[in-house]
């Protein structure tokens, strides 16, 4: 949400740039020739680009954490060159004051993630769509990823589309942390517990809250909305908007998809070849790993003993009883 204050003979923006969607805003009773700050992203692991709507000279600008500044080149799109490379995916606060050559100023305080070129191979390994309210504790639906190679997590953005989420509504945003090959992460949906803590530094065993695993990387979704549903679309991406991997889950197989963004995200990845369908050029909840008999014991799991094709061949419903958040998967499967 943009927030916009009015001063005379400046304007003061307050912008998120987190995603690499464009950002812009309109100075209402301006002319059409009022300055306008469009967008904001990274470009680079050390330069960040600002969009306006006309050349402008930056006069001042700050960040936050404190970043030594290199270079500036002034226009409608101004480029910051850093004297050094911020962590991968850093959560960064720029406040840029800028002129066009009517003597027209602007401050624009934006929020953006520094640029990370090292966003690991990765798949869903693991999804639990149930919670669990029992005397002992409730326990959060999760997503368990899989490293396929080393790297930093830092700006990636889970995505989920269900029930109560329209298209591409990014559920949570990764902070950096180092990851090596074969580690298993698991984001947990909910946080009811005071304890659950994002587990960002060496000690995996920090996290308290159900289901959080001493061996894995935990991270905790704030709040304690329900995110998904039986019939979901799952998939992380870049700050390209690209997509890194994708599970699609319906709980009925021989029905169209109910809602309309659910047809447009299946073929949206259909398109980017994140799922595959049975050889059509559509995807339908046939396509789809069926999840009617799922439950918080019984989650979706990836076979990790063959390799990946992006389609529902890859998984199964494990037996009650049978997750595993943080650990390799059971291979005991569910019979109904």
């Amino acid at each position: 949400m943009k927030k916009y204050f009015f001063l005379a003979g400046a304007c003061i923006i307050l912008s998120s740039c987190s995603t690499p969607e464009s950002v812009s805003a309109r100075i209402f009773g301006g002319s059409s020739q009022t300055l306008i700050f469009e967008s904001c992203r990274a470009v680079s692991e050390d330069e960040f680009e600002f969009v306006f709507s006309s050349p402008v000279t930056v006069k001042s600008v700050s960040f936050y954490p404190y970043l030594q500044i290199a270079f500036i080149e002034n226009g409608s799109s101004v480029r910051i060159t850093l004297e050094e490379s911020p962590q991968p995916g850093t959560m960064i606060t720029v406040d840029l004051l800028a002129e066009d050559e009517k003597k027209n100023t602007i401050n624009v305080l934006a929020s953006l993630r520094s640029r990370n070129n090292r966003m690991p191979n990765l798949l869903i390994n693991e999804v639990c769509t149930e919670y669990s309210n029992a005397a002992a504790g409730r326990k959060a639906e999760f997503i368990e990823l899989k490293m396929k190679s080393d790297g930093n997590l830092g700006a990636m953005r889970l995505v989920i589309n269900g029930n109560t989420n329209a298209a591409m509504q990014t559920i949570y945003e990764f902070a950096p942390v180092e990851v090596k090959e074969g580690d298993y992460v698991v984001l947990h949906l909910r946080a009811y517990d005071p304890a659950s803590r994002d587990e960002l530094g060496s000690d995996l065993s920090e996290s308290g809250g159900m289901n959080s695993s001493p061996t894995a990387r935990d991270f905790w979704v704030p709040g304690t909305a329900k995110l998904i549903h039986k019939t979901s679309f799952i998939y992380l991406i870049d700050q390209d908007d690209n997509v890194i991997n994708a599970l699609v889950i319906s709980e009925k197989p021989d029905s169209w998809w109910d809602k309309e963004y659910f047809a447009q995200t299946a073929n949206l990845l259909f398109a980017r070849n994140a799922w595959q369908t049975a050889g059509e050029n559509v995807c339908r909840p046939a396509d789809a790993v069926i999840s009617a008999g799922t439950t918080n014991t019984r989650t979706i799991c990836r076979d990790e003993t063959i390799d990946n094709t992006n389609s529902a061949a890859d998984w199964y419903i494990a037996a009650t009883s049978s997750a595993t958040p943080g650990s390799p998967n059971n291979p005991k499967r569910y019979e109904p």
